[in-house]
């Protein structure tokens, strides 16, 4: 069982071996989700952008420029107004 101490600005050091099985790392951020009085489960709460890389990709498309990023925003603002 892995353990923490609280210190007096109430942190906690999540353990080494608790961090690499949830798969957390620095920067991340955990929830705490209430599953009963006074028992909580941590979750993790973000995935890292390595994760995310591969989401956004769509095969077979191009990448876009700043230009063209620039362009569409533009475009996007002038219907808005």
């Amino acid at each position: 069982m892995a353990a923490a101490t609280i210190t007096s600005k109430g942190q906690i050091t999540i353990p080494a071996k608790v961090r690499m099985a949830m798969g957390v790392d620095t920067g991340d951020r955990v929830e705490f989700v209430e599953v009963g009085k006074g028992e909580f489960n941590i979750l993790p709460a973000t995935r890292s952008v390595r994760e995310m890389n591969a989401m956004l990709h769509r095969k077979g498309s191009k990448p876009v420029s700043i230009e063209e990023m620039n362009a569409a925003i533009a475009k996007g603002a002038s219907r808005s107004r």
